[in-house]
């Protein structure tokens, strides 16, 4: 199981690297068409699909280690609950508000997404 959760990291970490160097890219595209003052048709559409694919591996990579860490937390929370029944209702409460955080770190990645694609 922890070789598991290491190697999911891993291709995490190498994602999110992919992302900021497709946004760098797209950075330094934008900042050498300003220099030339001149703008072609082909480099915009790199720069808007360099922006695509950084937004994409954005949200995926949150939604996706999001949709880990939530399934941990429901494995640990049951097999807590299955230990002391008598615990239930706290358990379940914390469960809840851990999992409405995970949530909300997910929906600021979809704002952060959202703003790659239209204010960069």
């Amino acid at each position: 199981m922890k070789k598991t959760v290491k190697k999911i990291v891993m291709l995490a970490l190498m994602l999110m690297m992919l992302g900021f160097t497709c946004v760098s890219v797209s950075a330094a595209d934008n900042n050498t068409e300003t220099a030339a003052e001149e703008v072609s048709e082909n480099q915009e559409a790199s720069s808007t699909g360099n922006k695509a694919i950084a937004a994409a591996i954005a949200i995926g990579l949150a939604a996706g280690s999001g949709a880990i860490g939530m399934g941990i937390a429901i494995a640990k929370s049951v097999e807590g609950i299955s230990r002391q029944p008598e615990a239930e209702g706290k358990i379940r409460t914390s469960l809840m508000l851990g999992l409405v955080f995970v949530e909300t770190a997910i929906i600021y990645a979809l704002i952060v997404a959202i703003l790659i694609v239209f204010v960069l």
